[in-house]
Parts: structure tokens; sequence; C-alpha cells
């Protein structure tokens, strides 16, 4: 008998010895910080397809391919809660700088969304395209993602339904509240769009025509998106006069409309604005003692970027963007926003007030190649060249270019980006595109945080300044907004979960881009692999368009 039970030992070890388990991908010896906020571990990461199979002390067994990982953090795939690489990944499926900094996953939807879509939208969007030219072959949102993933994308994809889109959809740029024929469309257009997998509803209310819709048309929509478990995140009114205010708003359609919301971008406008922070941060944590769920997030800078749009009044935009720009070549109507450009309000949110001056605005997107000479110089340079106001130079930029001029508002303290940096509830967008260095996306400047939001949380403020911890950090990048957005089988390392990775070296992950010079990658980020393909190999990308739409909790075939 024990002749019989020493052989079978002998027989098992043999066994195991000759037949190590096997992955298509091992990760060997990395520091395992698996997004929980739990303190890191060194382990290994067995890959097979698309998912982690094991995790754990995995040496006696072998992969396909092996990433030796010693010294390096091996972290969930971070997600960028607003991107808005609806257009650049269109031209490039790359997503050069965000896959640099170890983003799995874009979410796009601040308001606009790129469905669902009339003929006439499809027709001004044509119309309105810059640099980057395409035929818009889809209608609805879930449409447009699947043809993103069918064309070919690096990272994976989702969107939120934009509350503007909806309305444009139904009302297009009128000054005026729905019929109730009208908000029944609109409500029925998000139930389809929840019903194919969007995160939820998303607003942008400080523009027109987004500025027009009243709380309980928002209320409307959201309770349909809460129906399906899905989330409203919004570019409140105001960020500045009226922020506590509009917070405030932000919180009764919570209430009312029984869903979760989040703030986009929390930041306080303007220096007479920026000792608002211990107000707002108790107005949220008072509604999430109520019950109320209730998140935040933000790109880690002082200044913001948009359009000339926001320092100017929105009465003069409805319409759209021809209508906008007859007006102001009205020499009453000019004469008029001249005026409101000038004098402080709290009806509607003017950047340009909020700055100290047209020295802290940099103009950075140009439609029109006669003007691009003027990209990268401050509003109050162009004003001076021309012997004119700001304002009235604004004005002027606005109708010559064709567009809406993309522009760099200095609005922020130092101070609070840190503070709100550790708020328990803050996860993190870059609130731009993903972009190469190269090809047409030279034609253009950018703010550097599509270059460096991520890399500069790991670089500047875990490692250089300590005002979180590593591990904090990398929950606020994975599990909290894949939680928030009840994303599944994602954003967390965890066996049975998707294999979207960032691997990096702690002590080189670092944040390059500049305002002066925003076209730099991050670097520090060694391997970055989406659905258990690498993206990213040592530094380098690959190629590879593994990514996927990952669908909200609404989802249905």
């Amino acid at each position: 008998m024990k002749a019989l039970l020493f052989f079978l030992t002998i027989t098992s070890v043999f066994f195991s010895c000759s037949n190590p388990e096997s992955y298509d991908i091992l990760i060997k010896n990395g520091q395992i910080i698996d997004g929980s906020g739990n303190p890191g571990y060194v382990g290994d990461i067995g890959i097979r397809a698309d998912t982690i199979a094991a995790i754990g002390n995995l040496q006696d067994a072998i992969g396909t391919s092996e990433i030796d990982a010693t010294g390096l953090v091996v972290a969930p795939g971070f997600i960028n809660m607003l991107s808005w690489a609806t257009e650049s990944l269109i031209e490039d499926g790359k997503s050069q700088s965000d896959i640099r900094q170890g983003v799995t996953l874009e979410v796009f939807g601040e308001g606009w969304s790129m469905g669902p879509l009339t003929d006439e939208m499809k027709v001004d969007e044509e119309k309105s395209q810059g640099d980057i030219k395409f035929p818009i072959s889809w209608t609805t949102l879930g449409e447009y993602l699947d043809f993103l993933v069918d064309k070919g994308v690096s990272t994976n994809v989702a969107s939120f339904i934009g509350a503007t889109t909806v309305r444009i959809h139904e009302l297009g740029y009128e000054d005026r509240a729905p019929t109730a024929e009208e908000l029944e469309s609109m409500k029925s257009l998000v139930k389809q769009a929840m019903e194919e997998g969007a995160l939820g509803v998303g607003s942008s209310l400080i523009y027109a025509p987004a500025f027009y819709a009243s709380t309980e048309e928002l209320i409307e929509l959201c309770k349909v998106a809460a129906a399906y478990d899905g989330m409203y995140i919004s570019h409140m009114r105001s960020e500045g006069g009226r922020l506590l205010e509009s917070l405030d708003e932000l919180i009764r359609i919570a209430d009312e409309a029984k869903i979760r919301a989040e703030v986009y971008h929390l930041k306080e406008s303007g220096q007479a604005n920026w000792g608002k922070y211990d107000a707002v941060v108790a107005k949220i944590d008072s509604a999430r003692a109520a019950g109320l769920e209730i998140t935040t997030d933000m790109y880690n800078y002082v200044a913001g970027a948009t359009g000339l749009d926001a320092a100017m009044p929105p009465w003069v935009q409805e319409g759209g963007y021809n209508k906008w720009a007859e007006r102001l070549q009205d020499p009453v109507i000019r004469k008029q926003v001249l005026q409101e450009m000038k004098t402080p309000t709290d009806e509607w949110e003017s950047l340009m007030q909020a700055v100290e001056g047209p020295d802290k605005m940099i103009l950075v997107g140009f439609k029109n190649d006669s003007l691009k000479y003027l990209t990268g110089k401050t509003l109050a340079e162009v004003a001076e060249l021309r012997q004119l106001s700001p304002e009235e130079t604004a004005m002027d930029l606005v109708v010559q270019d064709g567009s809406r001029v993309g522009t760099i508002y200095f609005l922020m303290s130092e101070e609070n980006v840190k503070k709100q940096l550790a708020l328990p509830y803050m996860s993190f967008g870059s609130d731009a595109g993903s972009y190469s260095i190269e090809g047409v996306f030279l034609k253009s400047s950018y703010h550097p945080r599509a270059f460096g939001n991520f890399a500069r949380v790991l670089g500047k403020y875990v490692r250089e300044e300590k005002v979180i911890s590593l591990e904090q950090a990398i929950y606020k990048m994975t599990t909290l907004p894949a939680t928030n957005l009840k994303i599944k089988k994602r954003g967390t390392l965890k066996e049975g979960y998707f294999a979207d990775l960032a691997i990096f070296d702690p002590t080189q992950i670092q944040d390059h881009a500049t305002f002066e010079e925003p076209m730099q990658y991050a670097t520090g980020m060694v391997h970055v692999l989406v659905n258990g393909t690498p993206v990213l190999q040592n530094g380098e990308h690959t190629g590879a368009f593994p990514g996927q739409v990952v669908k909200g909790p609404g989802f249905k075939e």
C-alpha cells in the first residue's frame, strides 16, 4: 500500500512538472496594484485570449509570450471619464497620446454625442468639420461606436447619449421648451440609446443650445436613463459665479430622477470663486450622506479648454453657427454683444470674464488655414496685431474661421487642484482627443491634458508631491470609474475580468506636454494590453486594434 501511495505521489509530481499551466501571455514578477486601493504585492498574471485567467504565484507556468515586469507596476487599464477622441479616432485609431499613458477605455458624451443624428444634423456636422474630414455613415449612437470598432481602434470605447444631441434632434437650435410630443420623442431617443449600450445621459449646460434646456427637461430624460441603471453626468451651468446653485441643480436632478450623477471636470473657475471649494465639497458630502450617489471627475491643470463661444452670450448663438456668425456681423447686435461680453453677469457663464485678462486665453484650434498662423498666440496678442479690443477680435475670429475657435482659458488654482485630487469620489478625464504627433494633427495645437493628464497624476502628484498614494491614484483611474459606470468585468485585476492592463515604471512615469509645447508623449508606460492584446510593447505602439464597444448596464441584445 505504501509503495502504491509513493508511486502515485511521484507520478502526480512528475505529471504536474511535465505539464505546467500555460497561458497566451504570462506577466511575471510585477508589482500588482489591482485597482481596489489595497497595497500592492509582487505576483504574476496569466492571460488567455482576452481574459485574466490567473493571478498569484505562477512561477511554474509558461506563456506563449512572457513579460518580465520586475520593478514595474501592473495595474488595470485606465478609464478616461471624459474623452473627446470621437473624431481623432476616426482619423487614427491608435489613440497614441492616451495609450502611452495607460488609457484603455475612452468615454464620450459630454453633452454632444455622435448619435442619434437626423439627415440635417449629418449635413451640418460634415460642413463644420475642420482638419479631420469623414463621411457620416451612421445614424444612432450605437452605430457610431460599432463603426469605430469596425474601422479599428486600439482602445475600448463607450459613450453617454448627449442631452444636447437629443435636443437638436427634435428642436434644432431654438431657445424654447419642447412640446409634450417633442419631449416624448427625446425620451424615446434616450431609451433607444440606453438599450444600445449608452452609459447614461450627458449634458453640457454652459453652451447653446444646451443652455436653453430647463431642469425639468433634464429630469425627464434622466428618468429614462435611470430605468436602465444609467448615470447622469454634467458640465454644469456654471463653474464660477453660480457654481453652488448649479451643483444644487445637479443634486436635484439626481434626487428627482433617482439617478447616479457625476460632475464633469469639477473646478472653481475664476479667482473670485476659488474660495468656494469647501462649500462645494460640503454640498457633495451632504448629498452623499443623504443617500445620493454623487461623484466627480477632473483634469489636473489650472487651465481649461473650449471655444470662444464660452466668451459670448448664449442668445446670440441661437439657431446654430450660421445664425451666430450672421448676428455678429450686424452692427447693432455686435454692439450689444460687445457690451455683454464686458459686463459681469450671473445670467450666463463667461469664461472670458473669469480669466484675469485676454493674455490668459490661448487660441489653439482654427478651421481656416489662413488663420492657422495665429495658433498658440493669446487673444491679447491677436487683438494688438489687429488694433482692436479683445472682444471685437473674438467676434471677428469666430466669423472669419467658420468655427467657435478652440481656446485655452487659465481659470483655476493649483491649491484647489491638489485638494480635489484627494477627494474619495474623484476620478479623471482628459476632456480632450487622443492624438498622434504626425499627419493632420500637426495642423492644430492642443491643451497638454491630451498628452499628459493621467501620467501627470502618477508622476507629479503621486511620486513627486505625494498628494495621494499610488494605490489611491490607480483606484481613482480604474475601479472607481468602472464601478460608477456599472461596467462589467473591467477596472480591476481579477480572474475572469477582461485583460486591460497598464504596466509602467513608477520611478519614470512622467508627463512632458506643456502649454507652449503640448505635443509631447508621456514616458514611463512600458506595456499596455487591451482585451489581452499588446498595443504598447516596450514603450512602442504595436499597431494593434483590439478595442471593443463597452456597453452600459441597460444594453439589450
